[in-house]
Formats: structure tokens, C-alpha cells, sequence
């Protein structure tokens, strides 16, 4: 077994245990919603910061399902064009987009840990249920890093496709 190999399923396996955290999020976010509309239409009585807890639920499902969707092949590719280039050519274009997908999500871990920081030294909290944000800004900026690894290891397996004979 090689060592991308061994990466490839420690990453697989890090992504099968941060995507429960996704489920839980959107399960999360389904249960405060539904609790928070019947009790502001039954008992005339919402729950105070709903809007805070699934805007933060939200973040959470997405962020930690992001990585689960690239390995399964749930996200969005447009290749009508593509395939019809020579093997090496489409191997290269590959190689270049998810370079770019790499250096993208090495931004945005980067940019979230970095709005965490200034999120947790200027004490910032939701609106209404005063929830600390920088625990939920460091977990989103966790979670893309997974998604980082799968989109290099892809990259180095669409490099070495390009050039082999």
C-alpha cells in the first residue's frame, strides 16, 4: 500500500466520522424548525434565538457534509467538452482544476481560521440567543480541510495519469 493510499483512508475515514456532525447538524436545524413553528402558530410562543441556533445548524450541515459530497461524487461537474479531449489532455485539465480547488480551499481554511481568531477576541455572539461564534467559524474551517486532502490526492492521481505513456 502506498503512502497516497494510506492518506486516501485515513481521509475517508476522517469524512465518514466529520459527516455525522453534518447529519446532526440538518437534523438539528429540521427539529428547532419544526418545534419553533408549531409553537409560534399553536401556543403563540417561539423559541427565542431559533434563527440564530439554524443559521448556526446550518453552517455546521454544510460545512462538515462538503467533504462527504466530493468522495461520493455528489458534486457538480460540467464535462461535455472535455470528453471529448485525448485521455492526457483530459487528465491535465484535471490536474489544473483541482489545483485550483486545492488552492481555493486552502483559502477559505486559512480565511475562517483567521475570522475565527478575530471572532473569539472581540467576543462576538448571535443576536438573540447570544451563542459564541468562533467555536462554529473554527469547526467550518476543520471540516474544509478533508476536502483540501481529497482534492489534492486528486490531483496528483490526474498528474500521474498525464504522465504516463
Amino acid at each position: 500500500m502506498s503512502v497516497l493510499d494510506k492518506v486516501e483512508k485515513l481521509n475517508r475515514t476522517v469524512i465518514r466520522k466529520i459527516e455525522w456532525i453534518g447529519f446532526a447538524g440538518l437534523l438539528f436545524m429540521m427539529v428547532i424548525t419544526c418545534i419553533d413553528v408549531i409553537g409560534a402558530k399553536l401556543f403563540l410562543n417561539p423559541i427565542l434565538g431559533a434563527l440564530d441556533t439554524v443559521e448556526i445548524a446550518q453552517l455546521i450541515a454544510i460545512s462538515f457534509a462538503a467533504s462527504a459530497a466530493l468522495i461520493h461524487g455528489r458534486h457538480i461537474e460540467v464535462e461535455f467538452f472535455v470528453v471529448l479531449l485525448p485521455k492526457r489532455v483530459q487528465a491535465g485539465i484535471a490536474f489544473v482544476v483541482q489545483l485550483l480547488g486545492v488552492a481555493l480551499f486552502a483559502i477559505i481554511v486559512w480565511r475562517l481560521a483567521q475570522h475565527g481568531f478575530y471572532l473569539q477576541q472581540g467576543g462576538e455572539v448571535s443576536p438573540t440567543a447570544r451563542i459564541p461564534l468562533y467555536p462554529f467559524t473554527y469547526g467550518a474551517a476543520f471540516a474544509c480541510i478533508p476536502v483540501c486532502i481529497v482534492l489534492l490526492l486528486e490531483a496528483l492521481k490526474s498528474f500521474f495519469r498525464m504522465v504516463q505513456r
